[in-house]
């Protein structure tokens, strides 16, 4: 059974810890499943993902940002994917095109028309099956990301107005698509998290 599963949200919402715990899970009920993050998870999003975060002084317009994420998108979707989707595997992904809504549409202010047209040509028609958003505020993840380290990447280092931005446009989109997205509270304990998604994936697979 293929099942396609993306985390949201914003910068220290918990969503990578939450992903790799539901890929345990999967792995001990022996299922087929493949856990992947954006941007990166090939070669080539690799090498994407430290230009977008970690480099320095290279002047990366709005744009560029746009067309860089999803450059490294439509090479995961081609290489890993959809190929894994087909074969009947379960898709885990850490990110995927609502946070290039978010960020650079909301958060950058680019045109929301270009950034969902360039998104959709990078999809090839894959659309999640659910999404999960953690919701914290801002500031709050903002200051769990300096807990874990000194220098935060080229994202991490906007000011908070940006990422208040990019927080409302995750509850906005949320809300226009209910029937996608599912929003947990992300300043519960992370066991109580872990097991409010799995309830919810529960009942998707149980409607399959």
């Amino acid at each position: 059974m293929s099942l396609f599963i993306t985390f949201e949200g914003g910068e220290g919402c918990g969503k990578s810890v939450q992903s790799q715990a539901l890929y345990r899970h999967f792995v001990r009920l022996q299922k087929l499943v493949i856990l992947v993050h954006e941007p990166g998870g090939t070669k080539l999003g690799k090498s994407i993902s430290y230009l977008l975060k970690w480099s320095r002084n290279t002047g990366i317009s709005p744009l560029s940002e746009l067309l860089l994420f999803n450059a490294s998108r439509a090479n995961l979707v081609h290489e890993i994917i959809k190929p894994s989707l087909d074969s009947g595997k379960i898709v885990i992904c850490d990110r995927f095109a609502d946070s290039t809504i978010a960020y650079q549409g909301y958060g950058r202010g680019l045109d929301l028309k270009t950034v969902k047209f360039a998104c959709d040509i990078a999809v090839q028609s894959i659309k999640p099956d659910l999404t999960v958003l953690l919701d914290v505020p801002a500031k709050e993840g903002l200051s769990r990301k300096a807990r874990m380290r000194a220098e935060g990447d080229r994202f991490e280092q906007a000011d908070v107005a940006f990422h208040e931005r990019v927080h409302k446009a995750y509850l906005k989109m949320a809300k226009d698509e209910p029937g996608r997205w599912f929003v947990v509270d992300g300043l519960q304990s992370r066991e109580t998290i872990k097991d409010i998604i799995w309830q919810r994936i529960s009942l998707l697979i149980g409607a399959r």
